[in-house]
């Protein structure tokens, strides 16, 4: 038996260790001035992210080694699952789910640590110091409760359990990295927001240093959720892509808040106003990451994100959540007091713009945070069970819709300070033109039948659309030449405009495809043809297959449009070797205004086959719209602004 297991145990506590005087130094330092002590913090951070990455190899190693002494490795692996998969194994389940969360938390850290040489010593130190303390909570979690290292002897299975079919998918291999990134992030937003009340400076300088972190953090969970709804639609067969389950809605929460959170520091750092909203946004950002951590991690809920799994390991998280939510609101209210705006603006101006689209952005966060939590709390206090689904949030959310997006039409168009309505009406009675004109020429080329909440919703993603361009041709065309003016817009205000055209593609496929996806269930025989809005469907029969860890049938149809070829479907039935467990594999033919989605069912009497046929029209506009809304947040990395290094004199302040 090997002991890379027990390295990987050792290894993590003795980044326990270093996270404990990470948390103990520098803060310490801070307080009394000592800045040997604060200078002790990056080496620390580092070395903290040095083994927590030893001990995320060990775990690796033993995957891919079919070391099924350890329990983890034989709960969620198997000799036959793809080295990929095996990989992917290592959070494919709850403790190993865990230790990722703390690869990312230390890697975080660490990254802080190397690239913050431009903050004054004091606020430098406390930063990393509160992302020290949350590093210990995490680590001690992991330790105590949690540990994917433990061993079954010495009695030990030979074979694994295997991976949950529905992980073995490329999406699944991407899909919680990115989304661990975003929520381990907010921490850094978070860490920023908490240092500055311990400094007691809520001046613009902490809203410029934490905006970058932030704008990453939420490119990362923007991309994650987007991933995340991909694979729901590719994977489990059903043609959905968001069902509003308590664990998607723990990661859209979250978002909204960090959404609401960039514009409050963008006016923060621009204008110095907002500044006790923005630090109470950043404590509830990271709040709702760790309150989406208990809701998956407690076994509270039934999903197929979820992991259910020893309710006190959901205590644990669910402590750890009040400690930190009731600590950072704590320090808030004795600090909010001394906070003052220095800005003054009239009510047709930016800032107005931007203090109502976070009050949108927040309402739709409690609208969610009510669905979710609401069920749980009736079903633990006795008083049975009870549904708020999909009718729910998709009502409250088309309500917030609009006044939302013509906000957010109108809000680049704004000035700082004040705008005179003389200035703006031609542009906002321009767009609104363009905008009813386009979606009116648009959907009735299209389709017979248009309900008005389908003409309302896109005519707003035209909307948001049209007024970014035309706020993007005023910024360029003020210069002498065109080139000249695209070289004086700064990468924050491309982040915006690709922010603003990502959101209008995802309203438009969002609106597109609930109001004109077409479904028909049908049993055919080989040879069979039938006929799906533009398309015919000919069953050619079913085939076996043979994967790395699975068998099962494919089902072969090509798809004709006017009698030429389009393209031919594989819908795969597969049975996992190791459980027995069967699965559907949709078979995709995407295209840029519509998906052929096909999904194999069971075989039925005299050869005949149950095949699912969709027709999805614009359905790749949301993963578009997702990927250009995450690119906005990774953009704003390369801002000059925040990579300038401090005098000598301010970073031994």
């Amino acid at each position: 038996i090997n002991m890379i297991p027990e390295l990987g145990y050792f290894s993590l506590t003795l980044a326990m260790v270093l996270s404990v005087l990470l948390c103990i130094f520098p803060l310490w330092g801070a307080h009394t001035g000592n800045l040997r002590l604060m200078r002790a913090a990056p080496s620390l951070a580092i070395g903290q992210f040095v083994f927590v990455l030893l001990s995320f190899a060990a775990l690796i190693y033993a995957s891919l080694t079919d070391d099924f002494t350890v329990s983890y490795v034989a709960y969620h692996s198997s000799s036959t699952l793809p080295w990929y998969y095996k990989i992917t194994s290592t959070w494919g389940g709850h403790e190993g789910a865990i230790l990722l969360w703390l690869v990312m938390q230390a890697g975080w850290t660490a990254v802080v640590a190397m690239r913050s040489q431009s903050l004054p010593w004091v606020l430098r130190a406390r930063v990393l110091g509160v992302l020290g303390f949350l590093g210990v909570g995490f680590m001690l979690y992991t330790l105590l409760m949690s540990s994917p290292f433990e061993r079954l002897l010495p009695y030990f299975p030979v074979e694994g359990r295997d991976l949950n079919p529905l992980l073995q998918d490329p999406g699944m291999i991407i899909h919680p990295p990115l989304l661990y990134m975003g929520y381990v992030g907010l921490s850094v937003s978070f860490s920023f927001a908490i240092a500055a009340l311990l400094t007691g400076k809520l001046d613009n300088t902490w809203a410029k240093w934490s905006r970058p972190w932030t704008m990453t953090a939420w490119g990362f969970l923007t991309l994650g959720i987007t991933i995340g709804s991909w694979w729901a639609y590719s994977e489990l067969g059903w043609g959905g892509w968001w069902f509003w389950d308590p664990v998607e809605n723990a990661s859209l929460m979250p978002w909204l808040v960090a959404t609401a959170l960039l514009h409050s520091l963008s006016t923060t750092e621009k204008r110095g106003v907002f500044k006790s909203w923005t630090v109470l946004l950043a404590i509830a950002a990271f709040s709702l990451s760790l309150l989406g951590t208990f809701i998956v991690r407690s076994g509270i809920i039934v999903s197929v994100h979820a992991f259910a799994s020893d309710p006190n390991r959901g205590m644990f998280i669910l402590a750890f959540l009040a400690i930190v939510v009731g600590g950072g609101l704590s320090l808030y209210a004795l600090r909010v007091s001394q906070v003052k705006s220095e800005g003054r603006y009239k009510f047709a101006s930016r800032e107005v713009a931007l203090w109502l689209n976070n009050i949108f952005l927040v309402v739709a966060t409690l609208i969610v945070l009510l669905g979710t939590l609401l069920p749980m709390i009736h079903k633990e206090l006795g008083l049975g069970s009870i549904s708020i689904g999909e009718p729910f949030f998709n009502k409250m959310f088309a309500i917030l819709l609009v006044p939302f997006a013509i906000l957010m039409g109108i809000g680049p168009l704004l000035r700082w300070k004040q705008n005179k309505w003389s200035m703006l009406q031609n542009k906002l009675l321009l767009s609104a033109v363009v905008s009813v004109v386009v979606t009116g020429a648009w959907l009735y080329s299209s389709y017979d039948v248009i309900a008005p909440i389908t003409f309302i919703a896109t005519a707003l993603a035209v909307w948001i659309f049209v007024t970014t361009l035309i706020d993007l041709a005023a910024k360029v065309t003020i210069h002498k030449t065109i080139g000249e003016g695209f070289k004086r817009l700064g990468l924050s205000y491309w982040a915006m405009v690709l922010g603003h055209i990502g959101l209008a593609f995802v309203i438009a496929g969002v609106t597109l495809t609930s109001a004109y996806s077409v479904e028909r269930d049908v049993s055919m025989k080989p040879g069979d043809t039938v006929a799906l809005n533009e398309y015919q469907y000919r069953f050619d029969g079913v085939k076996s297959i043979r994967g790395a860890n699975y068998s099962g049938h494919a089902g072969v149809v090509t798809v004709l449009k006017n009698d030429k070829q389009v393209t031919v479907l594989h819908a795969e039935k597969r049975r996992y070797d190791i459980g027995m467990q069967f699965m559907t594999e949709a078979a995709v033919d995407a295209g840029f205004t519509r998906d052929l989605y096909l999904a194999l069912g069971e075989q039925l009497s005299q050869g005949a086959w149950s095949l699912r046929i969709y027709h999805k029209p614009y359905v790749r506009w949301m993963w578009l719209g997702g990927i250009l809304i995450s690119l906005a947040g990774f953009l704003v990395l390369g801002d000059k602004r925040y990579r300038q290094k401090s005098t000598k004199q301010e970073a031994s302040a």
